[in-house]
C-alpha cells in the first residue's frame, strides 16, 4: 500500500482490511473461524489484478489454418496488493514488524488445521468497501517485504509489502461448477444491540440461520457478541433453510 500522499486512494475514508481466517474443515468452500483482521492504515494506491482464460488449440494436418481453438475454462483470479507500514512518529513501537509478522504467518499451516489432520495456511478475504470485484477469498502465494527504516533499537518502523493472492474458487447455484464464481460473503462490524439471531434475520430473512454464522466465524457461545469484533456473513446460498 502506498501513503494517502501518493495518489486519492490513500485519502479514502473507507479502509481497506484484509480478513485472514482458518481454513475450512471438510470440502467447504466457506473461510472457517477469523484469526485476525489487518485492517490498512494506508490504502492502496493501486491493485493489480489478473484474470486469464484457458484454451486448447490442437493441431490439424488437414486444416490449413489449424482447428478452431475449445474454451477450457476460466483461471482463478490473482491480486497483487501493496500495504505501506509506517510507525516513524513512534521510533520505539513494534507495531511494523508485528503487522509484518502476522502477514507472513499467511503463508504458514494454522496449529487448528494440523489438529484437524487437514493442514493448510490462512484463507483470507481482500475488502475495500463497495468495490466488489476485488473481494474474493484467496490464499496468499507470497509476501515481499522491504524495510525502508528503523528505530534506535534497530527495529522495522516503515515497510512496505507485496501481497500476493491467489483466489479459491467456489460455486453458486444457478451457476456452471466450472465457472469459478464466487460466492458473496461479507464482513459486518458488530455494534451494540446486535445478536447473532437479529443479523441471521436482517441478511438472511430467518432468525434460526444464526448457526451458520457462528459456524463461519468459530463462535462457541452465541450469547456473547462483543461490540466491535468483524463476522463473516455466509453467502445466502450456502445457508441451509
Amino acid at each position: 500500500m502506498a501513503k494517502g500522499s501518493k495518489g486519492g486512494a490513500g485519502k479514502s475514508l473507507v479502509r481497506a482490511t484484509l480478513a485472514i481466517h482458518e481454513p475450512p474443515v471438510g470440502s467447504s468452500t466457506t473461510p472457517g473461524g477469523l484469526i485476525k483482521t489487518f485492517n490498512f492504515d494506508f490504502n492502496p494506491a493501486q491493485l493489480q489484478l489478473t484474470r486469464r482464460a484457458t484454451w486448447k488449440s490442437t493441431p490439424a494436418a488437414a486444416v490449413r489454418n489449424g482447428t478452431v481453438p475449445e474454451f477450457m475454462g476460466p483461471e482463478p483470479r490473482r491480486m497483487t496488493v501493496e500495504i505501506f507500514l509506517d510507525t516513524s512518529t513512534k521510533p520505539t513501537s513494534n507495531v511494523v514488524l508485528k503487522n509484518v509478522e502476522s502477514l507472513l504467518d499467511c503463508c504458514e499451516v494454522t496449529a487448528k488445521s494440523i489438529a484437524a489432520k487437514q493442514p493448510s495456511p490462512p484463507w483470507v478475504v481482500f475488502q475495500w468497501g463497495s468495490f466488489s470485484t476485488a473481494r474474493f477469498t484467496a490464499y496468499v502465494s507470497s509476501v515481499d517485504v522491504t524495510y525502508s527504516l528503523f528505530g534506535t533499537t534497530g527495529v522495522p518502523i516503515r515497510a512496505t509489502c507485496q501481497v500476493a493472492l491467489h483466489e479459491i474458487p467456489s460455486t453458486t447455484k444457478g451457476q456452471n461448477p466450472t465457472s469459478g464464481a464466487l460466492t458473496a460473503q461479507r464482513v459486518h462490524r458488530v455494534v451494540a444491540g446486535d445478536s447473532l439471531q437479529s443479523l441471521a434475520w436482517r441478511e438472511y430473512g430467518n432468525a434460526a440461520a444464526w448457526r451458520a454464522i457462528a459456524e463461519t466465524n468459530g463462535i462457541d457461545d452465541p450469547a456473547r457478541l462483543p461490540t466491535g469484533i468483524e463476522l463473516v456473513l455466509p453467502a445466502a446460498e450456502e445457508v441451509r433453510p
